[in-house]
């Protein structure tokens, strides 16, 4: 039952408000809470109370307990608002207790995810969780990781979006321990990739479908087969997996591929306690029927030998249900049900082969088979012969020489190869399924454009005792380790380095290669692999002395150590990164070699079964072809016995894995003679494996399991702690938070986030790297958060996101800007719409009320019976010219049908051309693919060979300098046998007075030694004793908290269930809404569909009136608009003339300034000089008195002056003449242009007045239709009218002394408002003052904040000065303690030397005399010194491991102070964003009340200006009432002079001449008011429109400023509430910044004090320091002395000969090797060069097949783009063609149809209820009867409850069909509506399309025409396209040839190497 959203919600969100608790916060801060290690839980929580040097008295929260704690296994807390952080980069104080609470608290809550920089961890929940649901799959797709909690699906969605952003392949690796939930994680993997990939509409929607089943149902056959339960997991994967997804450039799935790694078949054999073997065994056995059983041969569980353990259980699963399960897999995966049942009678046939036994005969070893009914059965399941099968065991042919020989085996022997035959024929049926499986999943059988990499594999396994499995698993695991590490912490830093950034290279210590060395070296020293594949070789060799060969070879390795363990129990001991694991050897020799019979493989390849046949093909040579392996099997019979022997232990898993030729064809290519072990193989496998994954974008998901009893909830700190330790955690997380993780490069960097800075980058082109540094100044990013290198710009986390956010908020701004100028554009026409309809309705009203008045007159009634009279004669005429315009529609008709014909033709046509083009397309990206793939098979291979090379280099150089080393071990040789010959002959003599003190010395050695195994057995029997203890403890804890755990979870289930019942509720009363508002709507859409009838047949007669309105209108406008064409192009040329004369005037004129300043230069000039000459004359003046040399010197100087006059006045006459050569030419030139501009304006006036002539005759033609029309009408109705006008003049009087009694009222009333108007803008003024008040009061706090704001950047930058003072005083700190350690490290080397120089003493003694007083007082001063320094030593060590804590304390603290730092400086820089904006607030609110004020002048301005309208409308009024009243006197003179005329017409009898001269001037008198009538009218008309515009406008007026005042207002008050707030925010950043300030100098302090501990401590390392070298020397120089007197004592002479001619023997034969690797090496030479040559040559083709490549591509994708644009122009042209004809048909068949719809839908909605209740009734009565028959009949008619429960399941299934049909009958009820609205507005298109039709039919001939011309050209590239092709393909070929020949040379280079 899923469980609700609000379950998986609370397992993947953190509830904020718990975390961000203020009590909490305030507790942290009160009692300075810390960590404390815990032996129970890790860490605890406790607070410091006292600090006593390097002790510190703490509290325990839990129980109040106080307890002494040394300093430096104090740990920092983080504040409670990081509790459940999800990114522990984000936590403040790093270190290992924050990481294990972290993890803890979520764990507890739910939450199994959480990153850690930049990889993910994960904790075995051991439950099923509601978070992997395909709504979660929704939440997740297409987010960034930021943007959502920590998940898998989060960690696929990077890798997937990152393949196709940056097209790199990508990795998930899924590593930790065995039953850590890797296999689940990667499950989860692959189920997100197939949603996503497959939620892309394709093509081809079922085969994708189809694939993505397939690639989920790979994984439950491979459990089934691959998986088995083990001690620590109940679904353990037995082997590994890479999966590799393909993926297309668009991002769908293209197909997969699976490799596996390593099964362990050794389990189908033999299992250990309470383990299972695979899982097919057991489905089998449960879940087979009857009838399978019987064709099976299938027994029971405890009827199997191969079941150790008989039928083990998994809780929550059921064996029966699997079985079903994988059956159906098989079914999807496209396995045929022949195939199926060949498989499991192949599994059938593992288990038989348990059950075959052997008997020993009495006599001889031979084995015998006393019973053979389980041989029989194993022949039947596998198509063989019973006595071949039983003579290929028993008796195998052997071949010995050339012939072949029958050798009889023993028992063992035949167990043994019982034993064999079964895990290889599991091992074959598990690599058939592989193979299966990849074949059904390879749909394209090449690789797609990327792929994403799948990683599970084995986890880290530490058992008791381990066998070779285990090591290979381990091994693999080392190597995804470094892999991690090298990636994480190598490559990052190597690429800080690379790119210039400023970064000092930090090693984290977690370098693994000397264990992957101790695996896996080839060679000086061989690893353990090595040392086993070596071993093989012999053919004596056994366990025992495999482990004596790795103890000799690898005993001083580091890694490696020999088990203090008894003999029996474990071989090797090697240190991994997760720990030390013990190994024991028995069988590895065997497992390694895994032989086999060849003369069973031989007859299961002859097998009748088609299925076992194919299984054993390849197999005929695979095993025991080598002669070497046959020796060893044949000459190891004890050995074979002693290795099948049973194990209690895990043994098993001796994997051949596929490799050979089929993994790397040209590469490891070996001879038909040797054999390949399964470690040799393994290892090239996995280097394979390696190099795949390198060459992919790792993403790494670590797996943790939190305890070893598989419980949900309980999690074990230690255990957790060293799994993060071993992990890598706290350092991945730290080079993530001191790193720069995200970076990108200087164009992408540009091109994504350019948006953010417009206007940064200036205009032209830019370097990127500049462009980048001016981007990021304006984006104002704190320097400390990013760096530029050479080609990237480096981040750190969190910053990319943050700019992210900020493009997505420009965007949707832009978008919104967008959006807002389309609908203003909207709203504007409709507006305009509106306008013309009410011009309309008020044109409608002025003619009805005209109607109404003339309805009742007379001569109106005989006008409209007479009209139609006088048209009947034109009725003919009319007639004629529509026959003429029928007959032209006609032809148009007919003209327009066959040019429709002939587009059909065209485009079946086009369509033709398009298909053969799709083809020809096709083809060409086919061959396009395959060239592609030739090139990366090309580059492999290109890249195999270079690695070839580079190892063949690698081996070169290691040679050379074995060389240079032999030759100086020659040297010293000759010198050391020298020495001895001369030792020789002193060290006889002293031999035998040793060998006395020898047999004393090895007595007390004895007794030490069964002393020290009487205290080991003590120690022993304590331990075991406080073991039982622990576990006691650690089950009732467990216990306890299982029952915690159950009551909680049952009020969960309470809350639920209560929940779940409101819910119900809830949703009965939502159904029942539901149902009465359906009622409703069906109601009103039949009242609406028959509206609809009558509109849409009113709208059709209006577009048939239009249409034809239109075509008269576009004859018209077609004229006009050529007309005005040929207007404009004469307008345009004389103004271009005008613009040119305007330029040169221009140029003139800046002459013209230019001359006029040079002459009043000039003249300033001649001033200065007549002022000097003034001053002169001055001068002169008075000193006439003086001597006669001053009178000579001023006749000089006058003359000078007269010569400075003539020459001024020359200037000037030039300057003159100059000056008037200029005017005349500038007259000149004004003249002519003067001419020019006339000549222009004539011509404007020209084509102004041609302009306006032919718009007056067009107007004149317009008016004389009309006037042609209206002429006769109006020239019979003249006289009716005069009457019938002054009856009207009558009229209009009386109705306008009513409008101006009425216009006086509105006068008043506008009075009013306006004075109402007046005292709102006082109003309003009062309020603009008070706000510039509060804006005054604001504007001084803020200057206030920002001068708290500088004292504390003072303040921060003193700190920071400070923080490097201190960080250099911890870097002099660094330097010492690395002195210190180095001088360590040398102590220790002495130290060693003086072990080992010891070590020779005893050896010298053994051999040696002396006095044995002498000796034994020298003995126990050495000892004694010894002892000395030992302690001293210790001393020291603990000094180190004292100064190592302090050290790595510090560095945490440094670390978590730059943290604080930098959240500071972040704190200061968003501060000073925060006061940028709110300066830029500040200085829009004064704009904005600016703005207000204008506006309030405005609308001042305004009502004045209406104010004096209205005032002259008033006077208006006035003037018309008073020519009004003028008016009617005259009428009533007139009226009385009628009356007198007609009175005095009987009386008087006057002439006619003189009646009718008084009939004209009455007539004339008529004319002259009627006139006067009109002006009368219009001017009353105008003041009325006027009257009602003011009266709209005021209105209009008034209610905007009403609603300016109050929008002003709240924006006031709230710009006032929000500029509160930000003070108040302001004011608590300062109070925190006091805060962290004050907390920042107590950490100072702290760290200034721990700085004088620490040169204290230094100080006194120092003086020991140098007390021990003191006490080293003296003992060095005893040491020379002993040495002195023990040189007489050495080894005899004889032995010293011997060896030296042994030495002159090997010195020989290393010179004869030296000669062969000279010429090896030459030949070596040789091959490199050529093969380099070659190489030159292969790039350079692949250089010229790439470059026609992409010539090739580029034309493709031309090519596509215009098939693209000629499909589109196509389909426009057919939909637009198709749409004008068919939309009006279409609107009436869909009203029909939807009315058909609704009746439909009630009556299925009625139907499906009515069924829906049979069913539920049906369904009730089907249950009781089940359980009926359940209790009677159940054990006789299982096949009648089996169809009565699939009739049960159909029935449920119809009931889910029913109600989701009612669910779609009112989905479709919402559609008719939809579709109701969509007919109406279908309509007004139709309207808007008629318009376009004639235009886009005009547009798609020419657009025809281009398209042929387009396809002309098509075909032309098409061809080149072909060439190029072929060209390629030529090229191709000679490359493939060229390839074939140095694969055949390189494995010629080979050949001779080897």
């Amino acid at each position: 039952m899923p469980l609700p959203e609000r379950d998986a919600e609370s397992y993947l969100y953190v509830d904020r408000n718990i975390i961000n608790n203020p009590l909490a916060q305030a507790d942290w801060a009160a009692k300075k809470l810390v960590w404390v290690p815990s032996e129970r839980s890790g860490f605890e929580a406790a607070s410091v109370k006292e600090e006593h040097g390097e002790e510190a008295v703490v509290e325990l929260m839990e129980n109040g307990k106080k307890i002494k704690v040394n300093k430096d296994d104090i740990q920092k807390m983080n504040p409670p608002k990081f509790s459940k952080v999800e990114d522990m980069a984000e936590l403040t104080c790093l270190n290992e207790a924050s990481v294990l609470h972290n993890l803890k608290e979520r764990y507890y809550s739910g939450l199994i995810y959480t990153y850690s920089g930049l990889f993910c961890v994960v904790i075995n929940p051991y439950k099923n969780l509601p978070i992997y649901s395909e709504e979660i799959v929704e939440m997740y797709k297409g987010k960034k990781r930021h943007e959502m909690p920590p998940h898998i699906y989060a960690i696929t969605d990077t890798a997937y979006r990152s393949m196709l952003q940056d097209r790199e392949d990508q990795s998930i690796l899924c590593t930790g321990e065995s039953g850590a939930g890797k296999t689940e994680n990667t499950k989860k993997v692959i189920q997100y990739l197939a949603h996503v990939a497959s939620s892309h509409k394709s093509r081809k929607e079922q085969v994708s479908g189809e694939l993505e089943r397939q690639l989920l149902q790979a994984n439950p056959i491979l459990e089934a087969f691959g998986n088995a339960k083990t001690v620590k997991n109940d679904n353990s994967s037995r082997f590994g997996k890479f999966i590799r997804i393909n993926f297309d450039v668009n991002g769908y799935i293209v197909g997969a591929n699976i490799e596996t790694y390593l099964l362990e078949k050794s389990r189908a054999i033999r299992q250990a306690k309470d383990e299972r073997t695979f899982h097919i065994f057991y489905y089998l056995l449960s879940g087979a029927g009857e009838h399978l059983k019987t064709e099976l041969l299938l027994e029971g569980y405890n009827n199997y030998r191969f079941l150790c353990n008989g039928n083990v259980t998994i809780p929550g699963q059921q064996d029966k249900d699997m079985f079903q399960e994988t059956m159906e897999a098989f079914r999807i995966m496209g396995i045929q049900d022949d195939e199926q049942l060949a498989m499991l009678k192949v599994v059938s046939c593992v288990l038989q082969f348990g059950n075959i036994s052997f008997k020993k005969e009495r006599n001889t070893d031979q084995a015998s088979m006393p019973d053979n009914t389980a041989a029989q059965k194993v022949c039947h399941l596998l198509g063989i012969n019973v006595t071949d099968f039983s003579r290929a065991i028993l008796t195998p042919r052997i071949k010995v020489g050339r012939d072949y020989v029958q050798k009889a085996q023993t028992k063992e022997q035949a167990d043994f190869a019982v034993e064999a035959l079964a895990k290889a024929t599991y091992e074959r049926l598990f690599r058939w399924l592989v193979f299966r499986i990849n074949k059904a999943l390879d749909r394209t059988k090449r690789q797609g454009a990327s792929f994403v990499g799948i990683l599970d594999i084995a986890g880290f396994e530490i058992f008791e005792l381990n066998s070779f499995e285990q090591l290979c698993i381990n091994y693999t695991n080392e190597k995804l380790q470094q892999l991690f590490n090298h990636t994480m912490f190598i490559l990052e830093q190597e690429e800080y380095q690379r790119e210039g950034i400023e970064w000092n290279f930090i090693d984290f210590g977690l370098d693994l290669q000397p264990c992957i060395d101790l695996i896996e070296k080839p060679a000086s020293p061989p690893g353990i692999l090595a040392l086993l594949d070596e071993e093989c070789w012999f053919p004596k060799a056994t366990d025992k002395s495999f482990v004596e060969k790795v103890l000799q070879e690898l005993g001083n390795h580091p890694k490696f150590q020999k088990p203090k363990q008894l003999k029996d129990k474990a071989d090797l001991s090697i240190f991994h990164y997760a720990g030390k694991v013990d190994y024991k050897a028995s069988a590895w020799l065997m497992k390694n070699m895994d032989p086999l019979n060849d003369n069973i493989a031989t007859l299961l390849h002859q097998s009748t079964d088609k299925f076992v046949a194919e299984l054993w093909r390849d197999d005929l040579n695979a095993h025991l072809s080598s002669p070497f392996l046959l020796l060893w099997f044949l000459s190891n019979p004890p050995l074979l016995a002693s290795t099948v022997s049973p194990v209690d232990h895990i043994v098993g898993l001796d994997q051949v894995t596929e490799m050979a030729q089929r993994a790397i064809p040209g590469a490891f290519k070996t001879r038909k003679g040797m054999f390949r072990t399964v470690g040799q193989l393994y290892k090239e496998q996995l280097s394979k494996l390696m190099t795949t994954l390198r060459n992919t974008n790792p993403n790494f998901v670590r797996c943790i399991i939190p305890n070893h009893e598989k419980k949900s909830g309980k999690l074990e700190a230690h255990l957790v702690l060293d799994q993060l330790r071993c992990n890598g955690v706290l350092e991945g997380i730290r080079i993530c938070r001191q790193g720069f993780p995200n970076r990108i490069v200087f164009q992408e960097f540009r091109q994504r986030y350019e948006i953010l800075t417009p206007n940064a980058i200036p205009k032209g082109f830019m370097d990127g790297k500049q462009a980048c540094v001016l981007m990021i100044r304006a984006l104002e990013l704190d320097p400390n958060l990013y760096r530029i290198g050479q080609s990237k710009v480096f981040f750190r986390a969190g910053v990319l996101a943050h700019l992210e956010e900020e493009r997505d908020l420009k965007i949707t701004d832009v978008i919104i800007q967008f959006q807002a100028l389309c609908r203003g554009y909207l709203a504007r026409k409709a507006f305009a719409k509106r306008q013309q309809q009410l011009t309309a309705m008020k044109v409608i009203q002025r003619n009805c009320a005209a109607y109404l008045k003339l309805r009742n007159w007379q001569w109106w009634r005989l006008f409209t019976k007479v009209k139609p009279l006088l048209q009947v004669s034109r009725q003919e005429e009319e007639m004629m010219a529509k026959e003429d315009e029928l007959t032209k529609t006609k032809e148009r008709q007919m003209q327009t049908e066959q040019k429709l014909v002939e587009m059909e033709d065209k485009q079946s046509q086009l369509m033709v051309e398009k298909c053969a083009l799709q083809e020809q397309l096709q083809a060409e990206t086919e061959l396009c693919a395959e060239a592609e793939e030739m090139r990366s098979r090309l580059a492999a291979k290109k890249q195999e060979l270079e690695e070839i090379l580079h190892d063949l280099e690698a081996r070169v150089e290691e040679e050379e300098e074995r060389c240079q080393h032999l030759q100086t071990d020659k040297k010293k040789m000759h010198q050391n046998i020298q020495e001895l010959e001369e030792q020789l002959e002193e060290e006889e003599a002293a031999r035998q007075k040793l060998q006395l003190e020898k047999v004393t010395a090895e007595a007390k050695l004895k007794k030490t030694e069964d002393d020290i195994l009487v205290m080991e057995d003590h120690n022993t029997k304590l331990s075991k004793e406080k073991k039982l203890m622990e576990d006691r403890i650690a089950e009732f804890t467990t216990n306890l908290a299982e029952e915690e755990e159950k009551s909680k979870s049952l009020a969960k289930l309470k809350a639920k269930h209560e929940t779940m019942i409101t819910d119900l509720e809830d949703r009965l009363r939502r159904e029942e809404k539901q149902r009465q508002e359906l009622e409703k709507t069906r109601r009103k859409l039949e009242g609406d569909s028959t509206d609809l009838h009558d509109q849409i047949t009113e709208l059709q007669q209006q577009i048939a009136e239009l249409k034809v309105q239109l075509a008269k209108k576009e004859e018209e406008l077609q004229a006009a608009l050529a007309r005005i064409d040929e207007e404009s192009s004469h307008k345009n040329s004389a103004l271009k003339k005008i613009r040119e004369l305007e330029s040169h005037i221009s140029e003139l004129q800046e002459d013209l300034d230019s001359e006029k300043a040079s002459r009043n230069k000039a003249e300033k000039q001649k001033r200065d000089l007549g002022e000097e000459l003034e001053a002169l004359k001055t001068e002169l003046e008075d000193t006439l008195d003086s001597t006669a040399a001053q009178q000579e010197l001023r006749a000089k100087r006058e003359q000078e002056v007269s010569h400075m006059k003539k020459a001024l006045d020359e200037e000037a006459k030039t300057h003159e003449v100059q000056i008037q050569e200029m005017r005349q030419k500038h007259s000149q030139m004004v003249e002519e242009l003067s001419e020019q501009l006339e000549q222009s304006r004539r011509i404007k006036a020209n084509l102004e007045k041609a302009k306006q002539t032919l718009e007056s005759e067009r107007n004149e033609l317009a008016g004389e239709v009309k006037s042609l029309i209206q002429s006769k009408g109006e020239s019979e109705h003249k006289r009716k009218k005069v009457d019938s006008q002054f009856q009207e003049v009558q009229l209009k009087f009386t109705e306008g002394e009513r409008t101006r009694s009425e216009l006086a009222e509105k006068v008043v009333k506008l009075q009013a408002e306006l004075d109402s108007v007046g005292g709102l803008l006082n109003h309003a003024e009062s309020k603009s003052i008070k706000i510039t008040k509060d804006h005054s009061v604001l504007e001084s706090q803020l200057q206030d904040t920002q001068e708290l704001l500088q004292e504390e950047t003072r303040q921060k930058l003193a700190l920071s000065t400070k923080l490097r003072h201190m960080e250099e005083e911890m870097n002099t700190l660094r330097e010492q303690l690395e002195e210190e350690e180095e001088t360590k490290r040398n102590l220790g080397k002495q130290v060693q030397g003086m072990q080992t120089q010891l070590t020779d003493t005893k050896k010298r003694m053994d051999d040696g005399f002396g006095s044995l007083e002498h000796s034994e007082e020298v003995k126990k001063k050495l000892q004694k010194d010894l002892e000395s320094l030992c302690q001293r030593h210790e001393e020291k060590v603990a000094a180190y491991d004292k100064l190592e804590k302090t050290k790595t304390r510090l560095q945490q603290e440094l670390d978590d102070l730059i943290v604080d730092l930098d959240h500071q400086t972040q704190i200061v820089s968003s501060l000073e964003k925060k006061q940028k904006k709110f300066d830029q607030m500040l200085a829009e609110e004064k704009s904005i009340s600016a703005k207000y004020a204008e506006e309030r002048d405005r609308a001042e301005a305004e009502a004045r200006e209406k104010e004096t309208k209205s005032l002259a409308l008033a006077r208006a009024l006035e003037v018309a009432i008073e020519q009004k009243e003028e008016l009617e006197r005259l009428n009533k003179q007139l009226r009385a002079e009628m009356e007198d005329l007609v009175s005095s017409k009987d009386d008087v009898g006057k002439s006619v001449h003189e009646l009718e001269k008084s009939k004209r001037a009455l007539d004339q008198q008529v004319e002259e008011m009627k006139t006067q009538l009109e002006e009368l009218e219009d001017e009353l008309q105008a003041t009325e429109d006027a009257k009602l515009r003011l009266e709209v406008n005021l209105q209009a007026m008034k209610a905007q400023f009403d609603r300016d005042l109050l929008g002003k207002d709240e924006q006031s008050e709230e710009k006032r509430r929000q500029l509160v707030k930000q003070v108040r925010e302001m004011e608590a950043e300062l109070e925190d910044e006091r805060k962290h300030r004050s907390v920042a100098v107590a950490a100072k302090k702290k760290l200034e004090l721990d700085l004088k501990d620490l040169e204290g401590q230094i100080e006194g390392a120092n003086k020991g320091r140098e007390e021990a070298i003191k006490q080293l020397r003296k003992l060095q120089a005893q040491l020379k002395d002993y040495q002195r007197e023990l040189s007489d004592t050495r080894s005899s002479r004889e032995d010293i000969l011997a060896q030296s001619k042994e030495n002159e023997k090997k010195l020989k034969s290393l010179e004869a090797e030296m000669i062969q690797m000279q010429e090896e090496l030459a030949a070596a030479e040789r091959a490199k060069r050529q093969a380099q040559q070659e190489r030159d040559e292969l790039a350079e083709e692949i250089a010229s097949s790439s470059s026609g490549k992409s010539l090739a591509l580029d034309e493709k994708r031309r090519l596509e783009s215009r098939i693209a644009q000629l499909e589109e122009e196509v389909e426009e042209e057919q939909t637009n063609s198709e749409m004008a004809n068919d939309r009006l048909r279409k609107s009436n068949l869909q009203v029909d149809q939807l009315t058909a719809d609704l009746t439909a839908e009630r009556s299925n909605a009625q139907k499906a209820e009515n069924a829906r209740q049979q069913l539920d009734r049906q369904n009730k009565e089907l249950k009781l009867k089940l359980q009926e028959a359940d209790n009677s009949i159940k054990s006789r008619y299982k096949a009648s409850i089996s169809a009565l429960e699939a009739k049960v399941a159909q029935l449920e299934e119809q009931l889910d069909v029913e109600i989701k049909e009612r669910q779609t009958a009112s989905k479709q009820v919402r559609r008719v509506e939809k579709r109701l609205k969509e007919v109406v507005l279908q309509v007004e298109d139709e309207r808007r399309s008629s318009d376009q039709f004639k235009d886009q039919a005009e547009k798609g001939n020419s657009r025809l025409k281009q398209l042929k011309r387009q396809l002309e050209e098509a075909e032309e590239e098409t061809q080149r396209v072909n060439a190029s092709r072929r060209k390629l393909q030529r090229e191709l070929e000679d490359s493939t040839e060229s390839v074939d020949a140095m694969n055949h040379e390189i494995s010629s280079l080979k050949s001779k190497l080897r």
